[in-house]
Parts: structure tokens; C-alpha cells; sequence
């Protein structure tokens, strides 16, 4: 754990977070992000049958789908998140916990075969984009969607898996 370190911290009890080294991933976004406090983010790796469960509940789409966000701090985007403001979502060990994010492995898989790129760059654009909606932002609009992709193009360069890595 980065208790003492100001970071954005994984909780997650999936061995796939540190084979992928989505710590870094973390570290990264966190860094572009122009954070400063302590932060964390839970990350879980799902089934099918859990991310299509979750989907429809959440979203009232009945399929199954790559990845789900569940931010848990409203109007963050754009601002420094400050354990202050956020007390009553703080922990003593990790920090502010922005949300919650969901990936299926299965679904990772085939994507990465789809697209030609390794299942370690579609994990970690993955669990990328997913932190960056726990940080507020969204594809809504193209515009949106537009900052989106390039802010997450920006830190996938900067990790070498960028989209023209294999």
C-alpha cells in the first residue's frame, strides 16, 4: 500500500491488478491529473455473467461490456481532489476514495485480440479510461469525448502503451 506516499492507490484483491502493473497506470493518471492528496480507487476484475448483471443494473443495458466506472464524488474533473473537502469519503490509510471500477477480463481478451494489441495495453487502457471517469470525466459529447481519448492517449504514451504498441 502507498499509505505514506501521496498517490492514487488500487484496492483490490486481484492478483491480474499487479501482474498487470496497473499501479502504474494509477501513478500516471494521478500525475497528469495534477493531483497532490492522498487517493483510491477500488479495482475488481469480473465474469461475463457479473459485468452484464452490473450493466443492466446500473445502466439498464442488458449485455455484457469491457469495463464499468461507478465515480463516487460529484464535479472533481478538472480540480485537485483535497482529503479536507472530502472527509466523511476518507480513510486513514489510502486516502479519498473516488470510486469504484469494473473490467472484464474475458471481454479484455477478445478486444485485444480484435485490435492487435497486447491484452496488458487493453487492460490498462481499460482500467485507464475507468479511473478517468471516477476523475468526472465522460464521451457524452464529442467534445467530451474528444478529451477524453486524448487525455488518455497523452498517459498511455507516457506508460509506452500507447496505440501504436503491441
Amino acid at each position: 500500500m502507498n499509505e505514506k506516499n501521496n498517490t492514487l492507490t488500487i484496492i483490490s484483491d486481484d492478483k491480474e491488478t499487479e501482474e498487470f502493473g496497473l499501479q502504474k497506470v494509477a501513478d500516471c493518471a494521478y500525475k497528469e491529473l495534477s493531483q497532490t492528496d492522498r487517493l483510491a480507487i477500488e479495482l475488481s476484475f469480473v465474469k461475463e455473467e457479473e459485468i452484464r448483471a452490473l450493466n443492466a443494473e446500473y445502466r439498464n443495458v442488458d449485455k455484457v461490456t469491457d469495463v464499468l466506472s461507478f465515480p463516487y464524488l460529484d464535479g472533481i474533473r478538472y480540480k485537485a481532489v483535497k482529503e479536507e473537502d472530502f472527509a466523511e469519503d476518507t480513510d486513514g490509510e489510502n486516502g479519498v476514495l473516488i470510486g469504484s471500477v469494473c473490467i472484464c477480463l474475458d471481454r479484455a481478451k477478445k478486444q485485444a485480440a480484435e485490435y492487435g494489441h497486447s491484452l496488458k495495453r487493453e487492460v490498462s487502457y481499460l482500467a485507464l479510461h475507468g479511473m478517468l471517469h471516477c476523475f468526472g470525466y465522460d464521451h457524452m459529447t464529442e467534445e467530451d469525448d474528444a478529451e477524453m481519448t486524448a487525455l488518455a492517449d497523452r498517459i498511455m504514451k507516457t506508460l509506452g502503451v500507447g496505440r501504436e504498441s503491441v
